[in-house]
């Protein structure tokens, strides 16, 4: 979504980022809603990241409070930093059954400590990645979650990354909100259109062999990731030069 915002209707990277995590706190309580219903989230998991990516998240909007966020400079920044996070996802995308298969069984017999502390880490990974770029929550921690929680059912992997996802976009959002980085226009409108969209996808995603999804929209991950970089290294360099020239 937020790439799409960027490239396709010129919307400024840090607007893109505030109004797409408000909107992604919205679907996924939803989802979230739908996993709980059926006992579908690992509660311990979803503490556990929190507690690593929420205040990881304070901190970064923090940070970024103390940036001008609508200047083109810091758009670059936030745009190098989705690029990152894009290409991040798309490799998780990709390569997560070859991941799985060389680093799963030798993880199934770590102490149950170091998995609540590496889970911890993991958050607030995801904090940082997700308040800048919005992107991490999705496919990078659903990743990390199957190699720390082997035993888990695949459902419930999802609804625990779903359910993580509800306070830690809520969050970062806020702070977007807060130094005014949220387009409340667009972002009603992309709540309207998630509805069909809903629908459309999940009655196509059906009827698509799974390998196919994910080696699609990794290629297109990896193909917007290039585009942002190309366009924020540009825009980079004419900052720098017009400030050399200054």
């Amino acid at each position: 979504m937020t790439p799409l915002l960027i490239l396709l209707f010129g919307i400024h990277p840090s607007t893109a980022v505030g109004t797409d995590l408000l909107y992604a706190a919205g679907t996924k309580t939803v989802g979230s809603a739908v996993h709980g219903w059926a006992r579908g989230i690992h509660w311990p998991a979803v503490m556990r990241l929190g507690c690593g990516s929420i205040p990881a998240s304070v901190l970064t909007l923090i940070v970024l409070h103390q940036l001008d966020l609508k200047s083109e400079a810091e758009g670059s920044l936030v745009s190098l930093v989705l690029c990152f996070a894009l290409l991040l996802t798309a490799i998780s995308l990709i390569f997560r059954k070859s991941i799985m298969d060389r680093y799963r069984h030798r993880l199934e017999g770590i102490p149950p400590r170091t998995t609540a502390i590496a889970t911890v880490l993991i958050g607030a990974v995801l904090g940082v990645l997700v308040s800048i770029s919005s992107v991490g929550a999705g496919a990078v921690g659903a990743t990390a979650l199957l190699m720390l929680y082997p035993r888990l059912p695949m459902a419930s992997i999802v609804g625990t990354d779903i359910a993580h996802a509800v306070p830690l976009t809520l969050v970062a959002g806020a702070g977007h909100w807060a130094v005014g980085t949220i387009d409340w226009g667009l972002m009603s409108v992309l709540l309207m259109g998630s509805l069909p969209g809903i629908v459309i996808g999940s009655y196509g995603a059906t009827r698509v062999p799974e390998a196919v999804l994910r080696l699609t929209l990794a290629s297109v991950l990896i193909a917007v990731a290039g585009k942002l970089a190309f366009e924020a290294l540009n825009l980079s360099s004419a900052v720098t030069a017009l400030a050399w020239g200054n």
